[in-house]
């Protein structure tokens, strides 16, 4: 049975000093994502699509274990001496569609985006996939791909999980200042409650925010219709025009928080782990009691990389498919993890965090749940135009 010697000393460092992820930010100047991403060389490159011996990988931002001293990522080092493999990595995605836009016009034309991974949400991936932008694992190359849990086995958009396998699962509900709002939140009720007014913040992702709504409305988002879709988002609309929502946002709603800009969101449990660790707990996250949403984000090889981009990209994604590798970074990030085997090896490096239902959700939490059915294309473009407008784009 591995020891915690077994955990790398730079993984180790990370936990034990419990770096900030946030702090990563405000060392790069204060300037969010786009700033990080210049500071740490990113944005994905396309003079690199054929050179043999490496791998473009674009992720959302704080989404690798990370390492503020050294400025590179343990798990992607260790990678690259196993291989050899030049793996680079771009912290690119601050909202689907944004990077769907950036590289449509080039998948269309079947030219290269600059990137072998790309890591888009389950309703996104379902878009890449129905488009024909992605490449069918070679599974053979992915032996890992077998410790994916259960329950992520066969979503609709990728039945038999050949073009694509959850990187982290991201769970949403309600997150707040506890020293606002000292008795939590747990109903939409609470949440636009009088102290939160004008300092509340939701996601831009359209099925968690308006998923939340809807359902504590006493709607099932698994079957829910356009005429329920709408009152929500008319719901959204007016909670904007009389001043209660400040904002919809993605990842840099946690600035928002942390700045005291916000007191109150719809948000993600893996950054209100992080915040709350942080922070001494002035920052807690709760399951709604009508429910949340869950969804995930994917590891798929765009149609446009190229073979040995391909090979080595399904390389990266069984190394992370290791059950020590995938606890490493789930230490880090605080999301669900996708693999089994992990919340074992978590017990080894950090065994407060084997327990935590943010990373390795119980039955029970997991029953409270929920996911926001699939789209059809001209539901896609006709309720998200609809979200777009009651946010004022």
């Amino acid at each position: 049975m591995a020891s915690e010697r077994s955990l790398s000393p730079e993984a180790r460092s990370i936990l034990g000093a419990r770096i900030s992820r946030r702090s990563v930010l405000a060392g790069a100047g204060g300037l969010g994502a786009a700033g990080l991403l210049a500071a740490c060389g990113g944005g994905g490159s396309s003079s690199s699509g054929g050179d043999t011996n490496t791998v473009r990988w674009g992720n959302w931002p704080l989404y690798l274990d990370f390492d503020a001293k050294t400025k590179k990522y343990p798990t992607l080092e260790k990678f690259k001496t196993l291989t050899g493999i030049d793996a680079q990595y771009f912290e690119d995605y601050n909202d689907n569609d944004e990077f769907f836009g950036k590289v449509q016009a080039q998948l269309k034309l079947k030219q290269d985006i600059g990137y072998d991974v790309v890591t888009p949400t389950d309703w996104m991936a379902a878009r890449w996939i129905r488009l024909g932008y992605t490449q069918k694992f070679d599974l053979a190359n992915i032996p890992n791909a077998g410790n994916i849990l259960d329950s992520l086995k066969s979503p609709s958009y990728d039945p038999n999980r050949e073009s694509s396998l959850t990187w982290q699962g991201i769970m949403s509900g309600f997150g707040w200042n506890t020293q606002k709002n000292p008795k939590g939140i747990h109903t939409l009720d609470e949440l636009f409650a009088p102290q939160n007014k004008g300092k509340i913040v939701v996601l831009t992702e359209m099925r968690d925010t308006i998923g939340i709504i809807l359902m504590a409305q006493g709607v099932d988002i698994t079957k829910v219709t356009e005429a329920q879709f709408m009152n929500a988002v008319d719901f959204m609309a007016k909670k904007i025009s009389d001043g209660w929502i400040r904002g919809v946002k993605g990842n840099d709603y946690a600035q928002d928080l942390t700045s005291g800009d916000a007191t109150a969101v719809i948000g993600w449990s893996g950054d209100m782990f992080i915040l709350s660790s942080e922070n001494a707990g002035k920052f807690d996250f709760a399951i709604p009691e009508s429910g949340g949403t869950i969804s995930g984000d994917n590891l798929m090889i765009p149609s446009t990389a190229s073979a040995s981009g391909k090979a080595n990209g399904e390389k990266l994604i069984n190394y992370y498919y290791d059950p020590a590798v995938a606890a490493e970074v789930a230490a880090y990030v605080n999301y669900v993890c996708p693999v089994k085997g992990a919340q074992a090896e978590m017990e080894k490096i950090a065994p407060e965090l084997a327990t935590s239902e943010y990373i390795f959700p119980s039955d029970k939490t997991a029953s409270r749940l929920h996911v926001f059915r699939s789209l059809t294309p001209d539901e896609e473009t006709t309720w998200g135009e609809a979200f777009q407008k009651a946010q004022g784009n």
